[in-house]
């Protein structure tokens, strides 16, 4: 069983790639700052995860998880996200204080108890935030149709999908009732400035969205 370390790149390499296209190297300045490393650290666990079998690495263009690597992140990715919701679902905590927990947990847990809390909560297919969860064999849904508000014209859509974590910005986003599953519209959009005017919901008062916030929001 790989390192938590290990773990933590990998995870990190895949979460990177997902937002990607298929099969495009990540590169390891992205995946050093994602895990809030020195690009030197990062090199050097990138030479080690190749001797390992995990990655294809590129010195100055980047890395691809291979086969194994991937089949190693699928399972952590798993963990992560099912602990996930069983902390919001079970033990009821907010969505924006649950993936610190996680990222603890998901070393911790085995993968029969993962099991048993997959089961316990439905086979769920997506986490609290909307990344999908893969399954056992590590199948993932597919949610190729998903785009970023920020490349969205004005027009209804249904926000799926989160890929922002930090508490403050989650809280943020709770205020305004941007949560997965909701219905939202796009009523303006000042191209220059990169702002769109949103209907949340229900709700009467209008949000107001910059590019940083727009292109964290994925819909379809």
């Amino acid at each position: 069983m790989p390192s938590s370390t290990v773990e933590d790149y990998l995870k990190a390499i895949h979460r990177l790639a997902e937002t990607g296209g298929e099969g495009e190297l990540v590169a390891v300045g992205k995946v050093a700052s994602h895990l809030g490393l020195t690009p030197g650290t990062a090199t050097t666990m990138m030479k080690h995860l190749e001797k390992e079998g995990y990655v294809e690495y590129s010195p100055r263009k980047g890395v691809l998880l291979t086969e194994k690597g991937l089949r190693a992140a699928k399972q952590v990715l798993r963990r992560h996200r099912l602990i996930e919701l069983f902390l919001v679902e079970v033990m009821k905590l907010d969505w924006s204080e649950v993936h610190e927990e996680a990222e603890i947990l998901e070393h911790a847990f085995s993968d029969r108890l993962v099991e048993r809390i997959d089961e316990m909560l439905g086979r769920p297919a997506h986490d609290p935030h909307g990344d999908p969860i893969p399954d056992a064999q590590g199948v993932v849904a597919q949610d190729s149709d998903l785009r970023p508000l920020s490349g969205c014209g004005v027009g209804a859509y249904r926000l799926v999908r989160v890929t922002r974590h930090e508490p403050g910005f989650l809280l943020w986003l709770q205020e305004h009732g941007l949560r997965p599953g909701v219905e939202l519209i796009v009523k303006e959009r000042d191209e220059m400035a990169g702002i769109a005017t949103l209907k949340v919901g229900e709700a009467v008062e209008l949000v107001t969205v910059g590019e940083a916030v727009a292109s964290s929001l994925l819909v379809r």
